[in-house]
């Protein structure tokens, strides 16, 4: 790689992160000229990938959570439509689901010693315009991690999603769903519904373990309601023992989605609420930097 100009696009919170700091300088330092910029407020992050394409950067780095590289990839895709730009991810969340199915290092320095590993076609979803890196969760999954405070993500890390799912079983309700796509049907009571270009959502609770980021499908898990439902969730939320038997899966280009009473869906952070949804596979929608031998590709990288 001859350009060796990346444009860092950093959660405004991490602002102050020694760590980050440290990072960014000893990939200076190696010879990338980095250009560091925050994140205020909603809209930065697509405001940020127009400045970086405009000023001629063709690498950029996104740091912060879930919902902040899912923002600055929707956002490159649908900026630099050309795919002449490439993404470097750097995990800075309380769950980092995504990075931590890719193998994508948790501390800075490694991260962004991707810089210099070559990027790869990677797909993201789409639903109703928005486009998203990790996965869509549906039912009462999504309503603990819309549920779970900054504050005890602070304290208790990934575990803070356990704690607020365990405390909220007296709110548990089954979700009444249909969902179709290309020769699938299912119609009933669901617990929990994955939709996943990657595998895992709610701080590490692996929801499509066969999920590919390079074969232009998504992945369907149903955990459809069962009678007793407390104790599948408690189940669910320690580690799924013994629940892989209870999956409905498929993988399909394309997935409806219809509920009378509506749905909960929460898409890589991001609450969202509906009775309708189509979800779409976009092949190679972007280019990212992964470790070359990431579980999450299916084919061999390109020499």
């Amino acid at each position: 790689m001859t350009d060796r100009r990346a444009f860092f696009i950093l959660h405004g919170k991490q602002a102050l992160n020694e760590d980050v700091r440290a990072a960014v300088h000893t990939q200076r330092e190696r010879g990338w000229d980095i250009a560091v910029r925050l994140t205020w407020e909603a809209g930065d992050a697509a405001r940020l990938v127009n400045e970086a394409l405009a000023a001629g950067f063709r690498v950029l780095i996104a740091g912060g959570g879930d919902g902040t590289l899912r923002d600055i990839a929707e956002a490159l895709a649908l900026a630099d439509t050309g795919k002449q730009a490439s993404l470097v991810l750097l995990p800075l969340g309380t769950a980092n689901d995504f990075a931590r199915a890719a193998g994508v290092p948790l501390e800075p320095a490694e991260a962004l010693a991707l810089l210099d590993t070559p990027p790869r076609p990677v797909d993201l979803g789409e639903v109703g315009g928005q486009l998203f890196l990790n996965m869509a969760t549906g039912g009462f999954g999504s309503q603990v991690t819309a549920n779970t405070s900054e504050d005890l993500k602070k304290v208790l890390g990934g575990a803070a999603y356990l704690f607020t799912g365990l405390s909220r079983f007296s709110e548990l309700r089954a979700a009444q769903a249909e969902l179709h796509g290309p020769d699938f049907h299912w119609q009933g009571d669901l617990l929990a519904l994955g939709i996943g270009n990657g595998r895992q959502a709610g701080g590490g609770h692996v929801l499509n373990p066969e999920a590919l980021v390079d074969d232009g499908l998504l992945d369907i898990a149903i955990l459809p309601a069962p009678t007793d439902v407390v104790s599948t969730l408690g189940g669910l939320l320690s580690g799924g023992l013994g629940l892989e038997n209870f999956f409905v899966r498929a993988r399909l280009p394309w997935v409806e989605i219809k509920s009378a009473v509506g749905l909960d869906i929460n898409l890589d952070g991001e609450p969202m609420e509906g009775d309708s949804w189509r979800f779409n596979a976009l092949p190679g929608a972007i280019k990212v930097h992964l470790p070359a031998h990431s579980s999450l590709f299916g084919h061999a990288p390109v020499v």
